[in-house]
């Protein structure tokens, strides 16, 4: 093993994790927590061995990533069968950016169907249940997986390379827009606004309320990016669409004593 490259990896990787779940627990479990807390979708907060659990088990997890991309870009019998590329030009600009929308329909199909293999009863605990530790997700959730569950997850990086043309930044740019969306999906809070769900374009993408209840109630919800699978195979809960309009019609507190006592002025006058 290359160790020099191994760690090339595992710095990268890990930098993505710990910086964007590091800045959104931050962010909303500390700095912003007060005045936007009625957007918190369960209202108690992780305890503290919660976030060491979901830690630890993240740099197991990036630890198996490292591993990944060592083998299949590094190892020349396997490199040279994918269709890794480092000169745009190769396949142009419009490939480039249209590999983008590729990349997740893909990794939304694998990840759908994969994630409902793990929650078959014979190989859940020994692959999944790990991650729904977690009942209540912190950002730190997004990488607290089992080992074995990993090499699933890893398992991803070597489908794009071996059925389509990928540059080398588009592994940059598509695997940070994953850890940002995946962080959002454990967040704890939900960012996007009411009816939301109900729109003809939202009610098909995958919201932070959506993947809390999967964590929550174990069953349904199965998808990353998108809910169409969900949706294709009824595997969406029945309740996602009361959770979310009931989360996102909460009123800031603050905003709500302005709003009475303006209505009190007026109607005193």
């Amino acid at each position: 093993m290359n160790w020099k490259n191994y760690f090339f990896y595992f710095e990268k990787i890990g930098s993505r994790y710990f910086i964007v779940a590091g800045l959104a627990f931050i962010l909303f479990y500390f700095l912003i927590k007060n005045s936007l807390g009625y957007k918190k979708i369960q209202n108690r907060f992780p305890a503290k061995a919660d976030y060491i659990r979901e830690i630890l088990y993240s740099v197991v997890t990036i630890s198996i990533f490292a591993l990944v991309p060592l083998f299949i870009l590094q190892y020349p019998p396997v490199a040279a069968h994918t269709f890794y590329y480092t000169k745009i030009s190769e396949h142009g600009w419009i490939w480039f950016f249209a590999a983008f929308p590729i990349m997740f329909i893909i990794h939304d199909a694998y990840f759908y169907f994969t994630h409902r293999l793990m929650h078959h009863k014979t190989l859940f605990r020994y692959f999944h249940l790990v991650h729904h530790h977690s009942t209540n997700p912190s950002p730190w959730a997004a990488y607290a997986f089992h080992p074995l569950e990993a090499l699933v997850e890893a398992g991803i990086f070597g489908v794009f390379l071996f059925i389509m043309p990928i540059h080398k930044l588009h592994l940059l740019i598509f695997f940070f827009l994953m850890i940002v969306y995946n962080v959002y999906g454990h967040l704890g809070f939900e960012l996007y606004p009411n009816g939301f769900n109900k729109h003809w374009f939202g009610k098909w993408i995958n919201t932070s309320v959506n993947h809390n209840q999967h964590h929550q109630f174990f069953k349904g919800n199965y998808g990353l990016y998108f809910t169409w699978w969900d949706r294709l195979f009824r595997t969406i809960r029945s309740d996602y669409d009361a959770r979310f309009n009931e989360v996102t019609s909460r009123v800031n507190e603050g905003k709500r004593r302005v709003a009475s006592s303006k209505k009190l002025v007026a109607s005193s006058k």
